[in-house]
């Protein structure tokens, strides 16, 4: 039975949700324009979830009213629209349990230094700052629907962050729903006898596990409104590319551009290139594209496992930023782009599922984008152990 709640805790002070929300932790780059704005912003959540003062940053957003404090168990329909597309989920609690209790299923691996900084803001703060993203197969939208049809927003704005991140121009729009509500209750009953699976934020989840937290902040959706994006990688092998690409099937191709499932498409400094996969197998991780990818391309490149999250030889990007990892090959910083096709929800669930039995079986690093992300800043919830 898996277990969500209504939340208590921090949320935006009236007029401040458009200046105190910002993009998850992660996504915010060092040196980048998006990572300058909103360290500019004094009243942005950034300063709690990667400045250097994390403490004195929450308490100085409490103490001016940018976070006011709601001990009424709620849930946050959460809203997002931007050029035609839209999507609803809700925000919650959500018990933390072990995975072996299948009731949250995980699809990827975690890097073990990312787990300890957030354990460390966790354990500094005495707040969960971010929230999971979570599928489900309860059928939650008609729920969703009314409540945003019917209910005027808590909050209602559009982002800003000047254009430096896929989060800039949407509209967003919050409706809170009280826990002992019919509406809440019905939230409740629904995702009750279904496993949720972590779309996004493992690394927030597995730090909440390891520091054995009762519960942690939860964005959930229906699995078939989560859009996934390609996550796409710059490379810089031990030996050039140049010296290698006679060992790879290669195409000559006009752009760089998304290719098809089980194609990877390459730019370097000598023009554009695609090749196929040699063969794709059965297994639910090994016909994944970035394991294929992997395989055939990494050893060539004198590359292993162990270095895709050293910056001197890999860095990723979302499918929407071709350009920006264009400009890196350029530039010279690294030898290569490369694109995938996006991994599809049902291949995600797959290995999930394929994982409960056996925990080997989980998606390698970086596989997948969701977007758009889920906003920082519209609840905090303390940290409170079992």
């Amino acid at each position: 039975m898996t277990e969500i709640y209504g939340l208590t805790g921090l949320r935006p002070g009236a007029g401040f949700e458009k200046t105190v929300t910002c993009p998850p932790y992660d996504v915010i780059k060092p040196g980048t324009a998006l990572e300058s704005f909103l360290a500019a912003n004094p009243q942005s959540l950034y300063h709690v979830v990667l400045g250097d003062a994390p403490v004195q940053a929450l308490r100085e957003l409490v103490g001016d009213g940018v976070l006011v404090r709601d001990e009424v168990p709620a849930f946050y329909v959460y809203e997002q629209i931007k050029e035609g597309q839209r999507r609803l989920g809700f925000l919650t609690s959500v018990a933390v349990t072990p995975y072996e209790n299948k009731e949250i299923i995980r699809h990827e691996k975690t890097f073990e230094e990312k787990v300890r900084g957030r354990i460390k803001l966790m354990e500094d703060t005495g707040y969960v700052t971010e929230p999971v993203w979570l599928l489900t197969r309860a059928p939650i939208g008609q729920i969703l629907e009314a409540v945003a049809a019917r209910e005027k927003p808590a909050y209602e704005f559009t982002s800003d962050f000047e254009g430096a991140s896929e989060l800039h121009g949407i509209h967003n729009r919050v409706f809170r729903v009280e826990a002992g509500s019919p509406e809440g209750q019905r939230l409740i009953e629904s995702i009750g006898p279904q496993p949720l699976y972590i779309a996004d934020g493992h690394h927030r989840y597995h730090s909440a596990l390891r520091m054995g937290l009762d519960r942690c902040i939860a964005y959930v959706c229906e699995a078939g409104a989560a859009r996934i994006q390609a996550y796409n990688r710059v490379i810089r092998g031990k030996v050039s590319f140049s010296s290698i690409k006679e060992k790879l099937p290669l195409q000559k191709e006009e752009s760089f551009r998304t290719p098809e499932k089980h194609q990877f498409a390459l730019y370097t400094t000598e023009g554009c290139f695609s090749f196929k996969a040699d063969y794709v197998p059965e297994d639910p991780v090994g016909r994944l594209d970035c394991h294929i990818l992997e395989r055939m391309l990494y050893p060539l490149l004198k590359l292993d496992h162990s270095m895709i999250n050293d910056p001197a030889c890999f860095d990723y990007f979302p499918e929407y930023e071709l350009d920006a990892m264009r400009h890196l090959v350029d530039e010279g910083k690294y030898d290569l782009a490369v694109a995938l096709n996006p991994v599809e929800p049902a291949e995600l669930m797959a290995v999930a599922d394929a994982g409960t039995t056996d925990p080997d079986i989980v998606m390698p690093e970086k596989s997948t984008f969701f977007a758009p992300k889920i906003l920082s800043g519209l609840f905090l919830i303390p940290t409170s152990k079992k």
